[in-house]
């Protein structure tokens, strides 16, 4: 089986917004085994979204679609999907009286023009949209499946999961069932040697590799007709991998993040942690506080960018700025153990470094990031270089700060 994925509107091209679910969309079509060979992008224009749909079924099995399924007039990739299929449309009444319900629940007036997202072709599947007024709804006819989905990643996402995947699941030969491992610490280049001879002789299962901000993720992918079979087929490949990269693989799964490791890592070890940041402006409690339970954990995060507040907040030595100057290791040493004393946490971490763009020296370049982790009175430090712009610099020091930290808990 073959999919399209069909991108509807005219602020994508224009580059107003980021087209994220054709990524999404592609991963997830890959793991059920179902080839995508095109992406296509088109603005809200009647003949140019008819010609792009023949296009696409020219190509394709199935064309999956995202965006324009609003209210508005210029939201018309219902309509020219089912005029494609030849189709009429019309009124749905349970899914009108849902719609209702869900502006009486919210408050909000419902206009005449909402109307339109309770109607569907005759004879078209509905798509349930649980976080939003838009359902999606797929075409099946002679042989072509026209699926259709909202614009918006937190409505697409899970009517993709809970809907769609079943769908086509029940529709391709055999199944397909991924493990994802998620690595860091070993850079894209030197990963892909490390399993250069597995890529190549792969057969079933197969190793997709993803390079992410100083992450690496392996998408293990196996074709059985039972999923227990699958995993038997994979584990081989999963257990070298392990071989291979060792403690640098740090989780599984595509949801698994370096901070809901560190905070899972805490909780188990009944440790609390307390961070002192410069450069990284709050990246590093934020990301901790994304991760539910971290409040069993995390006592306070500061940003400390100036001297004066690295003195005052921290108690970091004026001789020691004076002498060895903000971004140092002796620096970050002494924000990591004064954070850790003030707040009396069994972990500190101080970060201090220079994203640019300007700032820099031969002595101390920009991307020149310390990161210090005090556990229990013992503190280690860490000197970084990093590449590239203020947030990727900012970024790959959020990511190694994790990572050191996970492999010292």
């Amino acid at each position: 089986m073959t999919a399209e994925i069909l991108a509807v509107g005219t602020e994508l091209l224009l580059g107003d917004i980021l087209n994220t679910n054709a990524q999404y969309l592609s991963k997830e079509l890959a793991g059920l085994g179902v080839a995508v060979y095109h992406q296509t992008v088109v603005g809200d224009n009647p003949a140019r979204l008819k010609k792009a749909y023949a296009e696409a079924f020219e190509r394709a099995d199935v064309v999956i679609t995202s965006g324009g399924l609003g209210p508005t007039k210029d939201d018309l990739t219902k309509e020219i999907g089912a005029e494609y299929f030849g189709k009429k449309i019309e009124l749905v009444p349970e899914e009108f009286e849902i719609l209702k319900n869900h502006f009486v629940k919210f408050g909000r007036p419902m206009t005449k023009n909402n109307e339109k997202q309770a109607c569907f072709p005759i004879g078209s599947t509905i798509i349930p949209n649980s976080n939003g007024t838009a359902p999606g709804c797929i075409i099946n006819e002679n042989g072509k499946i026209l699926i259709m989905l909202p614009g918006p990643p937190r409505e697409l996402v899970p009517m993709f999961e809970e809907t769609v995947a079943p769908y086509l699941r029940e529709r391709t030969d055999g199944m397909y069932v991924s493990r994802t491992l998620r690595i860091c610490g070993v850079g894209e280049s030197s990963a892909e040697e490390m399993i250069k001879d597995l890529i190549e002789t792969q057969s079933n299962p197969t190793i997709a590799p993803y390079a992410q901000t100083n992450e690496l993720t392996f998408r293990v992918t196996a074709s059985a007709h039972t999923e227990e079979e699958a995993h038997k087929i994979m584990e081989p490949t999963i257990k070298e991998l392990y071989n291979r990269f060792g403690d640098n693989i740090y989780g599984e799964g595509k949801e698994t993040s370096l901070a809901q490791v560190i905070v899972n890592k805490l909780i188990e070890k009944n440790m609390t942690i307390a961070v002192a940041e410069s450069c990284t402006g709050g990246m590093v409690a934020s990301a901790i506080v994304d991760i539910a339970g971290s409040s069993k954990v995390f006592m306070e995060g500061v940003v400390t960018y100036s001297n004066e507040a690295k003195v005052k907040r921290l108690g970091v030595k004026e001789e020691t700025l004076e002498k060895y100057g903000a971004v140092s290791a002796e620096t970050a040493k002494e924000m990591a153990e004064g954070i850790c004393k003030n707040l009396n946490t069994n972990i500190g971490v101080g970060i201090t470094g220079i994203a640019g763009p300007d700032g820099g020296s031969t002595e101390k370049p920009v991307g020149l990031v310390y990161i210090g982790i005090c556990i229990n009175g013992e503190t280690q430090v860490k000197e970084f270089q990093y590449s590239g712009g203020r947030q990727r610099i900012r970024s790959r020091a959020l990511t190694s700060t994790f990572d050191n930290l996970r492999r010292l808990i």
